[in-house]
């Protein structure tokens, strides 16, 4: 079999090869911050459409990402059958596709429309191109994140790639708004004008090279005969049947009460974050009268959500998740009454209050962001017990999916409500009463969408000692134990977690043996 030589030839892998690999997450990170906090400011700040406008380029565009994202995966997972797929690996390929389209589509979209078609063409140049971006992240991210799997089968392997990432990312947001701060901070006025352009530029360069050095450091299962065979042996569904499958497996995550809750969580405290990153340049530049680089600035500070990061990783051991939910959200609510303070009490010079704010900000998003994904590897096993199924693939689907839909619907939300406050993105002083409107909305709607996240954590009872005792019960069952012989304990964990009195629990079927005996009755019947 012909092919690229190092697509298919494994590798020691040590730390060195794991930040290879974690380097793609440069733009993940920084791709994610730049979505939610600097092309709304750029849209409405820079080219001057209107907020609702601005907002309706990143909705859609993500609207289409997600759809994306349902069945690209299935596409890589088939495309070692195809001599392209053969030759420069099933996963790889499509790295490499998403790393030329990304570099034209990302770079183009800080290239100001009326410097190709003229005036009148921004909305449809924008969301033309920023989709095409979001839909070639996506080509780059979905192959990426299955290479660990590719790449060993050791666990600690594994983790050495994958705890790379984090902190990765984390660099990539500090660098995204240092980058901007420091172009925007620049005494020259061509500097200020063009600072989005030359920032666009340093950021394409930046997360290319990153990209590339992933694909080229990193390699997939040698396509051998055994291997092919397994991968020819999966159940064959056409992108129909893999959506129709797809949406009820999504379904049947919401029967868990833990993941109900657990989802609950993550969608509201994110679309939270989103709502402060999309309308902070507002609220600076325009409510608080400050340069156009201060934004930037705060942003940068973001730095400090590593330091609360490395924090959270002992306390989610010793006082769990409900604590660091607690921590976090109670710490951005007040950093948010504090900006709403400092806007409405007209301190003068207030630069100093605002770094402090911006940091017990960032120190509390940073234990925002850990602890869903720290939680998260719970929640399969409490669908364990209710299906006796392995279905982590599909709850971290279904994460991804939501998480995309309610981000692009928080930017888009943010635009329209700032038009209908009479906010005008091209009117150098705004109608009296406009700025206080907008210093609400940015301390308000984020603080409904936190506090919603805040009363919901406290009910959630998913924690490493619940988990103990439900992985026993999970032990005991497997080792054809009896579910009369359950004690208290066991049984209240397990029906507290997943909604569900204990005697539904643990089926004789499972959902996979159901569905194969309904497969073999129809074609039964065909026979």
């Amino acid at each position: 079999m012909k092919h690229t030589s190092w697509v298919y030839t494994p590798k020691e892998i040590n730390v060195k090869r794991g930040v290879a690999y974690g380097l793609t997450n440069l733009m993940g990170g920084g791709w994610n911050n730049i979505v939610s906090g600097v092309i709304f400011a750029y849209l409405t700040l820079s080219v001057g459409l209107n907020p609702a406008m601005a907002g309706a380029i990143t909705g859609v565009a993500r609207i289409f990402d997600a759809i994306f994202s349902l069945v690209f995966g299935t596409v890589t997972d088939g495309f070692y059958k195809t001599k392209l797929g053969k030759k420069y690996g099933r996963r790889h390929f499509w790295m490499l596709v998403g790393l030329v389209g990304f570099a034209v589509s990302f770079l183009s979209f800080w290239v100001p429309a009326t410097a190709i078609f003229g005036p009148g063409h921004d909305f449809i140049y924008y969301l033309v191109v920023y989709t095409l971006t979001e839909l070639f992240v996506g080509m780059i991210l979905i192959p990426w994140e299955t290479l660990p799997t590719e790449m060993t089968t050791d666990y600690t392997k594994r983790t050495i790639l994958s705890g790379s990432r984090m902190f990765i990312s984390a660099t990539g947001t500090s660098l995204v708004f240092f980058i901007l701060a420091i172009l925007q901070s620049l005494p020259s006025a061509a500097a200020k004008k063009n600072a989005y352009l030359f920032a666009g530029i340093l950021w394409t360069i930046l997360f290319v090279v990153a990209i590339f050095i992933s694909y080229r450091m990193t390699w997939e299962r040698p396509l051998t005969k055994e291997f092919i065979a397994e991968l020819d042996a999966r159940p064959k569904l056409s992108v129909g049947q893999y959506i129709k499958e797809t949406l009820h497996d999504y379904a049947q995550t919401f029967r868990n009460s833990a993941f109900r809750k657990h989802l609950t969580i993550y969608l509201f405290s994110f679309t939270g974050k989103d709502f402060y990153a999309t309308l902070l340049p507002t609220f600076i530049v325009v409510c608080m009268g400050m340069a156009s680089n201060i934004p930037w600035v705060l942003n940068a500070l973001t730095v400090f959500g590593i330091l609360s990061t490395l924090l959270a990783a002992k306390l989610m051991i010793t006082h769990g998740p409900r604590f660091l939910y607690s921590v976090s959200y109670i710490g951005i609510i007040l950093a948010l009454i504090a900006y709403g303070m400092t806007y409405f009490l007209h301190l003068k010079n207030p630069m100093v209050v605002l770094i402090v704010i911006t940091i017990v900000y960032q120190l509390s998003r940073g234990i925002l962001e850990f602890t869903p994904w720290n939680v998260f590897p719970f929640i399969p096993d409490v669908d364990h017990i209710m299906t006796r199924d392995d279905k982590a693939g599909t709850y971290a689907a279904v994460m991804t999916f939501f998480r995309k839909s309610t981000g692009a619907l928080a930017t888009w939300l943010a635009g329209i409500l700032l038009e209908e406050l009479g906010y005008v993105s091209t009117a150098s002083t705004q109608q009296p009463g406009v700025t206080d409107k907008v210093a609400l909305l940015f301390m308000i709607a984020p603080m409904i969408l936190i506090g919603i996240a805040l009363v919901v954590s406290w009910t959630f009872k998913l924690n490493r000692q619940t988990h103990n005792v439900l992985q026993q019960e999970i032990k005991r069952l497997e080792n054809g134990g009896s579910k009369t012989d359950v004690t208290s304990e066991a049984r209240l964990v397990a029906e507290e977690l997943t909604g569900y009195p204990y005697e539904k629990l643990w089926p004789e079927e499972t959902y996979e043996d159901a569905q194969a005996e309904k497969k073999k009755k129809q074609d039964t019947k065909k026979e």
